[in-house]
């Protein structure tokens, strides 16, 4: 029988074949989900400190997700998730706008997308499922896992 994950990983790939439209997407989807942070990070909520906010409890729920799939997916997540919270809380410190280099990372991250699914010829698998949001991120990780 094959796996929850696998099932979702294979779905994912068959709309990604084309090696312009992979390379977009290694690109394009750590960037989105790196500005997604960035967008809840910069949401003036902190609770107890600096490091428990929006984007760190929105990750926490992100990664519990990535647990019921595969323990290594999930840590190799948290190590990217920690990555990105800790260069959101850089440029923060270096008080720089973080909303506007969110939200132009995100828009053009999402242009590069559509481009990369245009040269592919097939739709973008989240228009399908929600949840493949979450399994871009994923899929690029579980490439890195297996060393591909």
């Amino acid at each position: 029988m094959i796996s929850k994950l696998t099932s979702l990983l294979n779905e994912y790939g068959e709309s990604h074949q084309h090696p312009t439209n992979k390379l977009v997407h290694w690109i394009c989807v750590p960037l989105i989900f790196w500005s997604i942070v960035g967008l809840l990070y910069a949401i003036p909520v902190h609770a107890f400190n600096d490091w428990i906010n929006v984007a760190s409890i929105a990750l926490m729920a992100v990664l519990i997700y990535y647990v019921r799939l595969s323990l290594k997916l999930a840590i190799g997540m948290l190590v990217f998730a920690v990555i990105c919270i800790l260069s959101w809380r850089f440029l923060a410190i270096m008080e720089l706008p973080i909303i506007a280099i969110a939200l132009s990372v995100f828009a053009g991250a999402w242009i590069g997308q559509f481009w990369g699914h245009k040269i592919e010829g097939k739709k973008p698998s989240f228009l399908k499922d929600i949840q493949f949001l979450l399994i871009g991120p994923a899929w690029l990780m579980s490439q890195i896992i297996k060393g591909e």
